[in-house]
């Protein structure tokens, strides 16, 4: 279970990205972050593992707080957290294993992370993961050799890997085309339900947030103005969170569903 207690982040320019942030997110859901560029979506994603530093409040997982941890005990809650990028954040020259052990990294000491010295039951669990993810065939080629689709899978087979409870998302499906983005998606709901992973996923496809979220989170200007079910996030609601009306239209360049704002 992941809990902000009045968590505000205001970065050094003066900008806020988060306002007293009060939120409860329950181990095995599904949740979707939505709202406009510079709406906090990042800021909040990001302070869950402290990529980002809040500045004031308190966010704990499992009754422990993250923020207030230090050492040994921050490096084993992040442990639990998996990360998912837009750019999949990968070792480009290594290979897919290569980098699917890199989840492991966590459990070991520096020096033999460094060396590569992973034990067999690692392996066994990255090959699982990748076969886990149908991209076992990849295990010794190049990073840089697979496609965007198959670039995120690894990434999220790497999270497997590192046995994660709880895999944040961000912007994961944003440079991949409609058929990819759909088989990501389809990735990352079958382990949410299979595993009973908690995902928290940033998206700007309010038809995607819709499609897979089991909870869809609207922020604006750092401040929470939605939380509900897919089914209670009407287009008024959408219209609330992006603070005009949108109608569902189609983008014929790339065939994806998008808002678009009526004028």
């Amino acid at each position: 279970m992941i809990e902000f207690h009045r968590v505000t982040k205001i970065y050094p320019n003066g900008v806020v990205g988060l306002e007293n942030i009060d939120l409860k997110i329950e181990k095995g859901e599904f949740v979707v972050i939505v709202g406009l560029s510079g709406a906090g979506k990042s800021t909040l994603l990001r302070s869950i593992n402290r990529l980002h530093e809040i500045s004031s409040g308190e966010i704990t997982i499992d009754g422990k707080s993250i923020t207030k941890a230090k050492g040994k005990e921050l490096r084993r809650i992040r442990r639990d957290i998996g990360m998912i990028f837009q750019n999949f954040n990968l070792v480009k020259r290594s290979t897919v294993l290569r980098n699917v052990l890199s989840g492991r990294v966590g459990y070991h000491s520096t020096l033999r992370t460094v060396l590569g010295w992973f034990p067999k039951e690692d392996v066994d669990l990255a090959m699982n993961a990748l076969e886990r993810m149908n991209i076992l065939e990849k295990a010794y080629t190049r990073s840089d050799q697979l496609s965007g689709g198959q670039q995120q899978r690894v990434s999220i087979a790497r999270a497997l890997a590192q046995k994660a409870k709880i895999i944040l998302a961000d912007e994961p499906v944003a440079s991949l085309d409609p058929l990819t983005t759909k088989q990501v998606m389809d990735d990352l709901k079958k382990i949410n339900q299979e595993l009973g992973i908690t995902l928290v996923v940033n998206l700007h496809s309010v038809d995607l947030a819709r499609q897979y979220a089991t909870r869809i989170i609207g922020l604006k200007a750092g401040q929470i103005v939605f939380d509900g079910s897919a089914r209670e996030a009407t287009d008024k609601r959408f219209s609330e969170i992006y603070g005009k009306p949108f109608e569902v239209g189609i983008n014929e360049t790339d065939r994806e569903f998008k808002y678009e704002s009526i004028n």
